[in-house]
């Protein structure tokens, strides 16, 4: 029998003389790792094969640890565009970073080299060119520092355990051009295969598990060491965890080390789980051509499974078998083309996408078919009601896909994966690939689409170079229709598909259709034929640019329906169906539903629930809220929220009707139209009513990572106002006016340099003004914030004898009623305290605080540890026939949370020191946002 160290070295023998790793890179890695520094010492022999036809004189090497080095590494831009301060605001100890002491040649001469700019990437000069065919040995000596887990899951956590990802230098690809990719935490690092040997040494009490092949695992006193290898593999995972939390399981279709587990579904039906996906996996792409699987929580928890995820476990509303077959089978699927299909996932990743999900799609309607979408959810009366409930598990892929495609935000599949927004990259557009290939599938028959999959992988697996051109041509090899538009519109536009049914006209055994293309985009399209709600007949039909009349037999049929299956991700298809019964058999039913849905295109919905808000006037007004919003935007929306007052006993409340017009994705990409009205009270007995139709049109970059956004609004605002006779003496104005506004801001929402200003210009026939604002948030090196205001105001002409229209120093009296004031005429008392930053933006409530000429003010603050920090006002204000008078105020504030709540407590002002003053609580100042979806909004702004 030959000893473990002799069949090492026969193994390696054979690879060496292998033909299918015969010019392949060679990485031998020699790493220790120690526990109290988080540091990891490398020594790494590498072999660098020119297999290109020209000569190299200078390689690139990828060093993605050193992302987390500072805040101007492209990772941590990623984070600010996500509105993550995580990275920019860490402590040295939590950053990662690698120091390179030497990098020399085979003939050990010392090689020049120098990281590009604030690049993950490392280039080095040779000392002669390296000719096609040669190779050379580079010699890398250096010191890893790992950052956090908190950042990206990767590095070390704070119970001791370790994960170790795209952790070592790694060569970049050159196919012609090099591929030069930052870390954007997005699990594409593009790299050369290679064997790799690495030697590990790590500290003892910990338990490893690796993708690579794990040999001569030995202990010694204080630490562990191991040989992993790999070949044909692109980098090494390395998960060190206290306990030993991995598990082999050996099926019929290779091995697999996972940590996945339900903690009610027992390790017997997990391994039956566990065998049926690898056998899946085996039937659907082929043999796994590594000796270990790894599917581990870490990666899982990378790429969830959205919906199923969020949920805290014991409302998951699926069978514990179906939750870990999910799971496991969505991170089986993503390791498994990870390993073997060497794409550039920076820039073609919709193909790995569009395999993986289109299996996942298909395993649930092989096992699942009758899996909902809401699970049990779907059987609890109250709930089963709702479309939501109704719709199958897979039509998920169509719903979040279409999410995007509705807010104009969609982008093509083969946009760049750092090019696309959270939302798209995590979520619709996986989906909409996976659909895609769903929608090929129906379109060419499912056996044609599973044999290019199946050939592709067997002809391209663990190939150093294949791309999306690979993938296309072997679908057209097993294709008998032309599928060029999959490739030419699906993948590579982001155009909407919309057809519609313009007209039919039938006879007794044919029905001649008319099908529209509302959107020019040139895809197959589904025609069914029903008879109640049974499939009488199904058709396809092609190259549809406009319009096209096809006729086809009646077959019994009493509705035609496009796309009944919902296999394409059509933009609308309330428009899709007509019924053979006459004209009033065509109308939709209306159908009322408690709380918003899903869009049902069989149907008119009209969404109502119970609503409660709040004014001092009015007190707790309860009242009914109906709608037309589903889930999904739609072009045209009304939405009216009656309520009722106790304290006036009245109806109060709200009304809107909108239309959004879509153009494209940059530039001017929406216009809005809208007319609004309100009624609300804004002292006892008084009422107010406002009606106001709008016009806004809204421009945007072409970077659609940017946050920036730029409007005009046009709008005129009728206020007509009735006075109670106890204070009809305070109103020292017309109760009803009207003012013509114009305003155009521009805002760049970013979290680390916020830039926001606006001109906004009103006329009406009593006054005209003019005013300005500029608004500046700026996070530095050190952590620290800065905050500046400009604000400034003139009026053009002003016939008003009282302040009602004035500029404000620091509560306005919002003759527009724009500003959410839960006691809008209050002058003491707490609900006087609320302040809303608008003109003047002062804190302090100083005397004779407005301004019928001009205003001119700054407000500024910085932090002095963490959300405290010190603010102070200056500024003019200018009232006719007196001369312009000097204010100012300071004090603290507790920033909580920007714009959703802060406390303001004034030290000075114009009023000497505030704090030393008697009712020093009446002058504290607060913001409060009780709105839910302005809150909603501070969560979902980061996806969107």
């Amino acid at each position: 029998m030959l000893s473990p160290r002799c069949f090492i070295w026969s193994v390696l023998l054979l690879l060496v003389l292998s033909p299918s790793v015969r010019g392949q890179h060679r990485n031998e890695v020699t790493a220790t790792l120690d526990n109290k520094t988080k540091e990891v010492k490398i020594t790494q022999r590498f072999t660098y094969v020119n297999t290109h036809g020209s000569g190299l004189s200078r390689l690139y090497f990828n060093d993605w640890n050193h992302a987390y080095a500072n805040k101007n590494t492209k990772l941590a831009k990623r984070f600010a565009e996500e509105f993550n301060r995580s990275l920019h605001l860490a402590k040295d100890r939590e950053r990662g970073n690698t120091r390179i002491r030497s990098i020399v040649d085979d003939a050990y001469a010392g090689l020049e080299w120098e990281r590009l700019g604030n690049k993950d990437i490392i280039a080095i000069d040779l000392n002669k060119v390296l000719e096609p065919g040669e190779s050379v040995q580079l010699f890398f000596t250096y010191t890893l520092k790992l950052p956090s887990a908190k950042f990206t899951s990767y590095g070390f956590h704070g119970n001791g355990d370790f994960y170790l990802k795209d952790w070592y230098l790694t060569p970049a690809v050159y196919d012609g051009e090099w591929k030069l990719y930052d870390n954007a935490n997005l699990d594409d690092l593009y790299t050369d295969t290679a064997e790799t040997i690495i030697n590990f040494t790590y500290p003892s009490r910990l338990f490893l598990s690796s993708n690579f092949d794990s040999q001569s695992e030995t202990t010694f006193p204080g630490g562990q060491y191991v040989q992993l290898h790999g070949v044909n593999r692109k980098n090494c995972e390395v998960i060190l965890s206290g306990s030993k939390r991995f598990t082999t399981h050996v099926t019929g279709h290779g091995t697999v080390i996972s940590d996945l587990e339900s903690n009610k579904y027992d390790i017997v039906s997990q391994g039956l789980s566990i065998n049926k996906i690898t056998q899946f996996l085996n039937e659907n792409l082929g043999e796994y051509p590594h000796a270990n699987l790894l599917v581990s929580e870490f990666d899982y928890n990378k790429n969830p499974l959205y919906g199923i995820n969020q949920l805290p476990p014991f409302i998951r509303p699926y069978n514990q078998r179906f939750q870990f077959e999910m799971k496991f089978l969505k991170t089986a699927i993503r390791s498994f083309l990870k390993e073997t299909l060497f794409l550039d996932s920076r820039k073609e990743r919709w193909v790995q996408d569009a395999i993986g999900y289109y299996l996942m799609i298909k395993y649930v309607e092989e096992y699942y078919p009758d899996q909902k979408l809401a699970g049990k959810l779907s059987k609890i009366w109250g709930i089963r009601g709702f479309h939501l409930a109704q719709m199958d598990f897979n039509e998920q892929y169509a719903l979040f896909s279409m999410l995007t495609i509705r807010k104009n935000i969609d982008q093509a599949l083969s946009t760049p994966n750092d090019s696309l927004i959270k939302f798209n990259q995590k979520i619709a557009n996986g989906y909409k690939a996976g659909l895609g290939m769903s929608y090929l599938s129906e379109y060419l028959g499912e056996n044609k689409v599973d044999s290019s999959i199946t050939s592709f992988y067997k002809d391209y697996s663990l190939k150093s170079k294949v791309n999306a051109n690979d993938f296309r041509e072997s679908i057209k090899h097993f294709a008998d229709k032309d599928v060029d538009w999959f490739f030419n519109e699906y993948v590579s536009k982001s155009k909407k598909i919309d057809f519609k049914i313009k007209r039919i006209e039938k006879s007794e055994d044919s029905i001649s259709v008319v099908i529209k293309n509302k959107r020019g985009t040139n895809v197959p399209i589904s025609l069914f034929g029903l008879q109640k709600d049974s499939v009488v007949s199904h058709y396809w039909f092609a190259d549809i640019d406009t319009s096209r009349t096809v006729t086809i037999p009646r077959m019994g049929a009493d509705r035609l329906v496009l796309n009944y299956d919902q296999k394409i991700p059509e933009f609308n298809q309330r428009d899709n169906w007509k019924t053979l019964n006459g004209f009033f058999a065509s109308n939709k039913k209306l159908k009322f539903q408690f709380f918003k849905d899903t869009e049902n295109p069989y149907y008119h919905q009209i969404f109502y629930v119970p609503i409660l808000n709040f004014n001092v006037y009015d007190g707790v007004t309860p009242g009914l809220r109906i709608y037309n919003k589903t889930f999904l935007e739609r072009p045209f929306q009304y939405d009216v929220s009656p309520t009722y007052s106790f304290l006036e006993r009245t109806l109060v409340g709200r009304a809107s009707l909108r239309y959004r017009k879509y153009h494209k994705k940059t530039g001017l990409y929406v216009s809005n139209y809208s007319f609004t009205g309100s009624t609300s009270h804004y002292q006892t007995n008084s009422r107010f009513s406002t009606l106001t139709p709008a016009v806004s049109l809204s421009w945007r970059p072409n970077d659609l990572l940017s946050n920036r956004r730029q409007t005009l609004l046009m709008r005129y605002r009728s206020v007509f106002r009735t006075v109670d006779p106890s204070i009809a003496d305070e109103i020292d104005t017309e109760p009803d006016y009207g003012v013509l506004n114009v305003r155009y801001w521009d805002v760049d929402n970013d979290i680390l340099n916020y830039t926001s200003w606006f001109l906004d210009a009103q006329h009406s026939s009593d006054f005209s003004k003019l005013a300005f604002e500029l608004e500046y948030r700026k996070l530095f090196q050190s952590n620290r914030q800065f905050n500046l205001r400009l604000y400034a105001g003139k009026f053009l002409r002003n016939k008003t004898n009282s302040d009602f229209f004035s500029f404000a120093l620091d509560r306005p009296t919002d003759y527009m009623f724009d500003l959410a004031y839960l006691g809008r005429s209050e002058d003491s008392g707490i609900y006087s305290q609320q302040i809303i930053i608008s003109e003047g933006g002062f804190k302090s409530q100083l005397e004779n605080p407005f301004a019928n000429d001009w205003i001119a003010t700054t407000n500024a603050s910085t932090n002095i540890w963490r959300w405290v920090e010190a603010y102070g006002d200056l500024g003019f204000i200018k009232n006719k026939g007196s001369n312009a008078r000097f204010v100012y105020d300071s004090g603290v504030r507790l920033n909580l949370v920007t714009d959703y709540f802060e406390l303001y407590f004034p030290v000075y002002s114009n009023r000497g020191w505030e704090i030393a003053q008697d009712n020093y609580g009446q002058r504290i100042r607060f913001v409060v946002t009780i709105s839910p979806r302005t809150l909603i909004g501070l969560f979902t702004r980061k996806w969107f």
